[in-house]
């Protein structure tokens, strides 16, 4: 079974090249462009990991954490921001994220976050 991977990001650009990224990796990937649409992907597919770009318009990040945390409390989230704002980093590790990364981010640094983070199941 393929671990997954739900890619959440406002910005299409940034999700396709994610999507693309991972699925040629061997992931099963998802993709949602808001909180809405994420919290109705972990109900329904419960990924492994979640990649979660803190500025959306409408439910932020933090809010989008928080609530995927009540459906599912051992959910791995990464968060990706584009502003060093370090008090929101610091609330979205409390709130259990396990790491960050700062937009632009290198790609092979978040491959490299994805492949540790991510449980591996027995193949």
């Amino acid at each position: 079974m393929k671990e997954k991977i739900l890619i959440v990001d406002d910005q299409f650009g940034i999700r396709i090249l994610l999507n693309e990224v991972f699925q040629k990796e061997g992931y099963q990937t998802f993709q949602a462009a808001n909180g809405v649409q994420a919290l109705e992907l972990v109900k329904k597919n419960s990924p492994d990991l979640v990649l979660l770009d803190m500025k959306i318009p409408g439910m932020d990040g933090i809010e989008i954490l928080k609530r995927l945390k009540v459906i599912d409390p051992d959910i791995r989230v990464i968060i990706m921001t584009a502003y060093g704002e370090l008090d929101m980093i610091q609330e979205a590790k409390e709130l259990g994220a396990i790491t960050h990364f700062a937009k632009p981010f290198d790609i092979d640094d978040i491959r490299a976050a994805v492949r540790k983070y991510i449980p591996q199941k027995a193949k």
